[in-house]
């Protein structure tokens, strides 16, 4: 159960890169059956944004909770297997299979092994399950990586450029993972540059700009 309803909690929140604040004095707030749109130039802070997000990066100041547990602390961790983020540079292990990357992560989580042949089958990547993912195209690996969120059903999707480098079957299967998820009492933040896109699947928007929400 999410804590208090709330999946995102960030008051003041900077984050800094050494001397560079790379985000500074973020608030921002989701409830079970949000998605969010991020829109901002290259640079803003979006990426990091969803790190932090991810619980991949500690605060510098401010507090932040996801998922119910404090960002400064080691809580953090123990909320990751909730949680599926997909960045700009995909997850996967280059000189495994695309079957072999999903069946680790499913070994990891105590996953049934048979859910891996179904999500691949669910990507449209049945007949690939056997090439490694260093000579798959980009677009291929993107749609593995939406097979590992298929067969996680993580509660909490983080979603960097989700659209990007899909076809139009994809972009469908990316529309209809957010809404299960968020049908489902669950949340999603989309970082994008597609506005069209994002608008018809986010319940609220925000921009970034210098670090700074808005």
């Amino acid at each position: 159960m999410v804590e208090n309803g709330t999946i995102v909690s960030l008051q003041d929140i900077s984050v800094r890169a050494g001397a560079t604040h790379i985000l500074r004095n973020v608030i921002l707030n989701v409830q079970p059956g949000e998605a969010v749109g991020v829109f901002g130039a290259n640079g803003a802070g979006k990426t990091t944004l969803l790190r932090l997000l991810a619980t991949l990066l500690k605060p510098a100041s401010g507090s932040g909770v996801v998922l119910g547990a404090d960002l400064n602390n080691d809580e953090r961790y123990e909320v990751r297997h909730r949680i599926g983020y997909i960045g700009h540079v995909p997850g996967l292990y280059p000189e495994m299979t695309l079957d072999e990357n999903l069946s680790f992560i499913a070994t990891a989580m105590g996953i049934d092994g048979a859910a891996v042949a179904s999500s691949l089958a669910a990507v449209g990547l049945a007949g690939a399950a056997d090439r490694r993912a260093e000579v798959c195209s980009h677009g291929m690996q993107r749609r593995a990586e939406f097979a590992r969120i298929l067969m996680a059903q993580p509660e909490f999707l983080l979603l960097d450029e989700p659209h990007s480098a899909l076809d139009g079957s994809a972009v469908d299967l990316v529309d209809d993972l957010v809404r299960q998820t968020i049908e489902a009492g669950g949340a999603a933040v989309l970082v994008s540059h597609d506005r069209s896109r994002v608008d018809d699947l986010a319940t609220f928007s925000v921009e970034i700009a210098g670090g700074t929400l808005s």
